[in-house]
């Protein structure tokens, strides 16, 4: 039996928004971009689709907290008397896609014709009117940090734990070690999946940074291209410092076809996954992979009856590293294949949980170009915590007009190995799992973290002091690699310190 048009769900249209105001007074908050997003979606479909746009989902943004929530002023912003209005849970990179997802439920069950998806963020004029109105350097006003200030910090953050910079290096340097790769290969890996974003978002008008890199100009720290957190340079982090919104128009195919729209600028949305680590990033039963991750790529291909070879285009998310490179082995991408269409979030730009609203933009107008027909769309948020992935393709895909469960968390906590027992007070033998140096805006070491194995299996962290130059320079001068050898963790005053054996 035929699937119904009317059950179909279609993205009609795509918009993106980049301001750089020369006066942060005059630039755009969270909410302008996400209106002026929508609008330029409505002009992509062809115009008239807001008026009659029945749900309204948003990305929550962190920019400017004082205005949250944010979806019914965006409602009211398009002119929409929209049923449904809601946001996001967090500003959590997985957002878009799980709310395109949950569009194309509601059209496939009958529910809705039109919905729109947008986010937003203004962190770049946020930082630069804090900045002025406190007379402090803007680098002093990273919004990231600031949700941690006046906080009493926890064990995790007295250890140098508290944004997501600090924490995926656990994973890279995990990786690294289980893919049995020098430091020096990990690197070149690195390099060369961020040099090949560089250039995609250099071809890319959507995209914040058009500047080009060599795999060494990514990995090699320089005054302009500081350390920030083992192993990781300024380039292979999100750029958070962005004004950019973005935004889509779901539909049924049936409506579609009723204004009008042309079949070659219908693109068609297929089933999507979803599963989750614990929010603990220290509640992992590993750094080197994530059960989660998995099952949830894994799943999206399997319902959408394809391989890694059957698509023509991916977007791994690419918040750090560690991420695509998990990822890309999970699928089975090659290295010598760009993982964005947009760009990546250090050159296609990062605004915090919006990234994948741009990836969607750029994927929709790529196979509209005749790039390819089916592409895939892989989000990750917080910290290596959530996931959600969707494949779109210029034909109806396996399910089309059918509403499906895309929730896998049941299977994704079937494979999780044992999660070990955090002990904060422990001193004694122990073996590093994981690690990251941390630095000063001047390049030097400012202290280290070890993620350390205790010998009944368990976990504990250790500091290591950024005058522990022999520590530190064992750490990172990738003589020999750190994971899996044995040291000591001892009490320091107030803190654990790691010892080498």
């Amino acid at each position: 039996m035929a699937a119904d048009p009317e059950r179909i769900a279609v993205i009609v249209g795509v918009g993106q928004v980049n301001d750089r105001p020369a006066d942060p007074m005059q630039g755009l908050d969270s909410l302008g971009l996400m209106v002026a997003a929508l609008e330029e979606a409505d002009r992509d479909a062809g115009g008239g689709w807001l008026r009659d746009v029945e749900s309204v989902a948003v990305v929550q943004q962190i920019s400017f907290r004082q205005e949250n929530p944010l979806a019914q002023k965006v409602a009211d912003g398009i002119g929409s008397q929209a049923r449904i209005v809601y946001e996001s849970a967090g500003p959590n990179g997985d957002s878009p896609i799980l709310l395109l997802n949950e569009a194309a439920n509601r059209i496939a069950r009958g529910e809705i014709r039109v919905a729109a998806v947008t986010g937003g963020e203004a962190l770049r004029t946020a930082s630069q009117r804090a900045a002025l109105a406190a007379r402090t350097a803007v680098a002093d006003q990273n919004p990231i940090r600031n949700l941690a200030k006046g906080r009493p910090p926890g064990y995790r953050q007295v250890h140098g734990l508290t944004a997501p910079v600090d924490v995926y290096p656990l994973y890279e340097n995990a990786g690294r070690a289980a893919y049995g790769q020098t430091l020096a290969e990990g690197q070149r890996e690195s390099g060369e999946i961020w040099s090949r974003f560089s250039r995609v978002a250099n071809e890319t008008p959507a995209a914040w940074i058009h500047a080009p890199k060599t795999p060494a100009e990514v990995i090699e720290p320089t005054a302009d291209n500081r350390p920030i957190a083992f192993p990781y340079t300024k380039l292979m982090v999100a750029n958070s410092s962005v004004n950019q919104g973005a935004g889509f128009i779901v539909t049924s195919l049936a409506e579609a076809r009723r204004r009008g729209v042309p079949e070659a600028r219908i693109v068609y949305v297929g089933r999507g996954a979803s599963a989750h680590e614990a929010d603990d990033f220290m509640a992992r039963d590993r750094y080197d992979k994530s059960p989660s991750m998995e099952v949830c790529l894994r799943r999206t291909l399997e319902w959408n009856e394809l391989t890694a070879d059957d698509l023509d285009l991916a977007e791994l998310y690419s918040c750090f590293p560690c991420v695509p490179k998990m990822a890309r082995r999970v699928i089975g991408w090659p290295l010598d294949k760009p993982a964005t269409v947009f760009g990546g979030l250090t050159f296609g730009g990062g605004p915090i949980g919006n990234y994948m609203s741009h990836a969607v933009a750029e994927m929709v107008d790529a196979l509209r170009a005749g790039a390819g027909k089916k592409g895939l769309l892989f989000a990750n948020g917080g910290y290596a915590t959530h996931n959600h992935a969707i494949v779109l393709g210029m034909e109806p895909l396996p399910g089309a007009g059918e509403a499906h469960a895309f929730d896998c968390q049941a299977e994704a906590d079937a494979a999780r190995g044992r999660v070990p027992e955090l002990v904060k007070d422990y001193a004694g033998p122990a073996q590093i799992e994981t690690y990251t140096v941390f630095y000063a805006r001047d390049g030097k070491p400012k202290s280290g973290v070890v993620v350390a194995r205790l010998p009944d299996g368990n976990r504990t962290l250790a500091q290591v002091p950024g005058e522990d130059a022999a520590t530190i320079a064992f750490l990172t001068d990738g003589a020999t690699e750190p994971v899996g050898t044995k040291g000591e963790v001892v009490a320091a005053g107030d803190m654990k310190v790691w010892r080498r054996a």
